[in-house]
């Protein structure tokens, strides 16, 4: 059994996949994942998320909270701990053909996009559904 560690991010889910959105304070990690919820994600965690052994929870003093700017914290359904199956890093910039990244300590997929592009959710899907198997690609993150 590995150790847990906490991590400063966000952590959303889709059928029990997570993907672990990480990124500096206001670079848009809660607002990534308030935009996420309508298409079919559930909450798993805000500002803080707990990983052991692949998997993502919250830490109990913040379940089901999520930060949203310009309204404040609000309390929101959750689930209480999904399988990690991708990493984000929200950091502003995506390379236009990334080579495929891979992240140090978890071992996941890693893709770098903005989360303030009008298509940061799109592609978000589209990252999981690539780190799944369920999306085949010819160049960039996910070719074989």
């Amino acid at each position: 059994m590995h150790s847990q560690r906490r991590l400063h991010g966000s952590c959303i889910s889709r059928d029990g996949h997570a993907i672990l959105m990480l990124g500096p304070s206001g670079c848009g990690k809660s607002d990534l994942a308030l935009r996420m919820l309508p298409r079919g994600f559930e909450l798993v965690a805000d500002d803080q998320v707990n990983v052991a052994d692949g998997i993502a929870s919250c830490p109990a003093a913040l379940a089901g909270l999520l930060e949203v700017r310009g309204l404040g914290i609000v309390r929101l359904p959750f689930r209480p701990q999904a399988r990690l199956a991708l990493i984000v890093e929200l950091d502003g910039h995506g390379d236009r053909m990334p080579l495929p990244q891979r992240h140090p300590a978890l071992d996941l997929p890693v893709v770098h996009l903005d989360a303030s592009a009008g298509s940061a959710p799109d592609k978000v899907i589209l990252a999981l559904d690539c780190a799944l198997g369920r999306v085949s690609q010819v160049a960039g993150a996910f070719a074989s």
